[in-house]
């Protein structure tokens, strides 16, 4: 596999931070490989990116929203006194890190999207859709080819975390599957490197 060659990536996601370090060509090391692999970087990107929406989700949509009752989460968040839902918490994050970097970029898909602009776009992204349908729980990588450009491609499961995530989704007008469950997988994130 392709590694990337960079002494030190920072990705700073939804208010946190990771870094991964790797030896750049000119620094000597005995055993120690020339970089982080690609796989390696998106799985610890993912790790961020899950853990973010999913205390969003639970610490304050759930707690706020749903327990507490203090305020909604709505679609309609800036038209209303809400709180804006966990999907469009990740979808604003990845286009505020797609304005200041190109080392990566990631979004949700869904084979039942609520979004059109969530469906799978290129055939890495349906391949990898199926394949989490058909391997509940598993992750997809391969590599692509995309405007002429190579890119490392991961999806991961997306998973309903709570029943914020859940009763959205199954009584939403333009939800196309209405039977999800807590636990069930809905969509992937899609992290995207380039080679």
């Amino acid at each position: 596999m392709k590694r990337l060659n960079h002494t030190v990536l920072a990705a700073a996601l939804a208010g946190s931070a990771i870094v991964l370090a790797g030896c750049s060509q000119e620094e000597p090391a005995a055993s120690a490989p020339a970089g982080v692999s690609p796989q390696k970087m998106a799985d610890a990107l993912f790790t961020v990116m899950e853990a973010d929406r999913a205390v969003y989700t639970e610490k304050v949509v759930k707690r706020l929203a749903g327990e507490a009752k203090v305020i909604k989460a709505s679609e309609h968040w800036q038209d209303e006194v809400a709180l804006p839902l966990p999907a469009q918490m990740f979808r604003m994050a990845s286009e505020r890190v797609a304005e200041h970097s190109s080392d990566f970029s990631y979004s949700l898909i869904s084979a039942w999207p609520i979004n059109s602009q969530n469906e799978p776009k290129t055939d890495a992204e349906r391949e990898g859709v199926q394949f989490m349908q058909d391997n509940p729980g598993k992750r997809f990588y391969k590599e692509e080819t995309l405007g002429g450009n190579s890119y490392f491609t991961a999806i991961y499961p997306d998973v309903a975390v709570s029943s914020a995530c859940v009763d959205c989704h199954n009584d939403h007008k333009d939800s196309p599957k209405t039977d999800f469950q807590i636990g069930d997988t809905m969509g992937g994130v899609v992290i995207r490197i380039p080679l």
